[in-house]
């Protein structure tokens, strides 16, 4: 697509039974912390910032991971930020309630 800094939101919901959606959502959130992108941890998602195809496979990567270890089911919920000609940072949206 390009090569600028994009940002996104990404949330996973597992629907399963065989272990606690938690521990689900802590392995996700393992291959977020290998991958090289910035990240944020947060109560109800995790917000990650790289160039556009390292988020794009990012967001893959965990849902390969889901489906080849046996997730039975699970919902992943996404928003990405784009901008065409620049890069688009969280900290330039929160920063100023710092």
């Amino acid at each position: 697509m390009h090569n600028y800094t994009i940002n996104a939101s990404i949330q996973i919901l597992p629907i399963v039974l065989d272990k606690h959606p938690y521990l689900w959502v802590d392995e996700a959130i393992a291959i977020i912390q290998q991958s090289n992108v910035k990240y944020e941890i947060g109560a109800f998602d995790t917000v990650v910032e790289g160039k556009y195809d390292d988020v794009m496979k990012l967001i893959n990567d965990i849902n390969e991971y889901l489906y080849t270890k046996g997730c039975n089911e699970w919902i992943t919920n996404i928003q990405i930020q784009i901008r065409n000609n620049e890069d688009i940072t969280g900290a330039m949206k929160t920063d100023k309630f710092k």
